[in-house]
């Protein structure tokens, strides 16, 4: 093994770990809101300003003397695109506040999937017969969660979770209709955007200072949301696309783990039959796309 291949062996296993990282940090989202007593509107508004605190604060850091430059040539498309972040990052806070953790996640596990199916009604991209296959069976998989919440006459959660993956799809055919977008702006924008839009809905004064639910707002905002974002950010750059959407679902396995352990929430049977008709197309398909990335990357 020469040096070269010896150090991209390293930035690979380096990658892999911070991808799983930020996936482990997302995971616990779930419990949190389900610990915090604050409504979902005062939790939205107090991750996004701890989060945006901490963005801004890791860009100035990480950009030194930068940080204004590096926000005038991200220009009006990171702004776009962190409207779009905000959009889904305040649908899925409510979303967990009003169905189960394994539900939400499930659904938003499908955010590969239709950005996949925008970027060819928008942009013409072609979609493989594979991921048409994997879309149908995981779209599948939540109408049998749906459909038995509709019964139930409890569904309002499930459909917003189905809005951040909408959304977060509609961001990445603009990111890629348009110049390219620095994410680190687009992030600390999407929570400036979040907390100005939950102010009017929020309480702010309801968290004292020595509230209980204070640092496990902090932990949502900071720990959870930027930390996660960051190690994604700079974790996926040096792995191949699908070794980081087969890692990030370590989140969307973990989550409901975390609140079944500590709060014993047990999924509904419906979640449970859905949840793994997704997953097991989400990791065949993740599965064949690695597989592929390694053909192509094989030395001769």
């Amino acid at each position: 093994m020469t040096a070269i291949e010896a150090a991209s062996g390293n930035l690979r296993l380096r990658g892999s770990l911070m991808v799983a990282a930020a996936a482990i940090c997302w995971s616990i989202g779930g419990l949190l809101q389900r610990v915090i007593s604050a409504d979902a509107w005062t939790t939205i508004f107090w991750r996004s300003v701890f989060a945006a605190l901490f963005l801004f604060a890791y860009i100035f850091w990480r950009e030194r003397g930068r940080t204004l430059a590096l926000f005038k040539e991200a220009g009006w498309a990171a702004l776009a695109v962190g409207v779009c972040f905000a959009v889904a990052s305040t649908m899925y806070v409510l979303s967990l506040s009003l169905t189960q953790v394994a539900n939400t996640l499930i659904i938003l596990s499908t955010s590969p999937f239709m950005a996949a199916l925008l970027g060819w009604i928008v942009l013409g991209e072609a979609v493989r017969a594979r991921t048409w296959v994997a879309m149908a069976s995981a779209f599948a998989g939540i109408a049998v969660m749906v459909v038995s919440k509709a019964a139930s006459g409890n569904i309002l959660g499930d459909l917003l979770a189905f809005g951040p993956p909408l959304v977060v799809a509609i961001a990445t055919v603009l990111i890629r209709r348009g110049r390219k977008v620095r994410m680190l702006p687009a992030a600390a924008f999407a929570a400036v955007v979040a907390m100005l839009f939950t102010l009017p809905f929020a309480r702010p004064m309801a968290i004292l200072p020595f509230d209980y639910d204070l640092p496990l707002l902090v932990l949502y905002g900071v720990g959870q949301l930027a930390v996660g974002m960051i190690l994604f950010l700079n974790g996926a750059r040096w792995i191949p696309a699908a070794e980081a959407s087969l890692l990030a679902l370590l989140e969307v396995i973990l989550a409901p783990f975390w609140v079944w352990l500590v709060l014993h929430e047990v999924p509904e049977e419906a979640a449970l039959w859905g949840g793994g008709i997704v997953l097991a197309a989400l990791v065949l398909h993740a599965l064949l796309d690695a597989r592929d990335a390694r053909s192509v990357n094989a030395p001769f």
